[in-house]
């Protein structure tokens, strides 16, 4: 247990911080509830998971061989963070056409274009998969673990959205949170390009 401490420590650190996937579960519990919020947890884990099996049995060594992949996910990533900036920060006010949540096939393919995800994938492959086992069995563990560390914090994040829901009830107030966490969005979308 001792030797997992520092990857369950890193998971939790880069699972329950802020960044695209929690900012994306905050409004989607605000605007849709915790129902609304599960499908997106489960696409977000799904996503993390696949990647970093990936990241773990080999595909680090494209980012090595071929930089320029990774330059362009940042871009490509950030161009989508834009894009949810915009799409969330529209989400539902009363009287008008609600969007949909993001389902779980958007928030599994988001991982794909999500910056921070390919840092934990890399940095998890990199620097905390255990050595001694098979690639596959040490790739399985780490990768259950991010899920196992990530989930609740998820939860909590979507939480958070749906804790907040009754002060959004006011149609001002509600478009404010969309616009506030739709700009947080699209600094991040930025700050991803640095």
């Amino acid at each position: 247990m001792t030797e997992l401490l520092p990857l369950i420590s890193y998971c939790l650190v880069m699972s329950a911080t802020p960044g695209p996937n929690n900012v994306m579960l905050a409004i989607t519990g605000a605007n849709f509830g915790g129902r609304g919020a599960v499908p997106v947890i489960l696409g977000i884990q799904t996503g993390m998971f696949v990647q970093t099996m990936l990241m773990c049995v080999g595909l680090g060594s494209v980012f090595v061989t071929y930089p320029m992949a990774q330059q362009v996910l940042r871009v490509a990533g950030s161009a989508y963070l834009a894009f949810l900036a915009w799409k969330l920060s529209g989400a539902s006010v009363a009287g008008e056409q609600a969007p949909r949540a993001v389902s779980f096939a958007q928030a599994t393919a988001f991982q794909a274009l999500n910056p921070k995800s390919w840092l934990k994938a890399v940095t998890v492959a990199s620097v905390f998969m255990p050595a001694g086992h098979g690639t596959v069995a040490s790739a399985l563990q780490v990768a259950v673990i991010g899920a196992l560390v990530g989930t609740p914090c998820n939860i909590t994040w979507a939480l958070f959205g749906v804790s907040i829901r009754r002060l959004l009830l006011d149609p001002k107030m509600r478009r404010m949170f969309n616009l506030t966490m739709g700009a947080i969005l699209l600094v991040l979308a930025v700050m991803f390009l640095r």
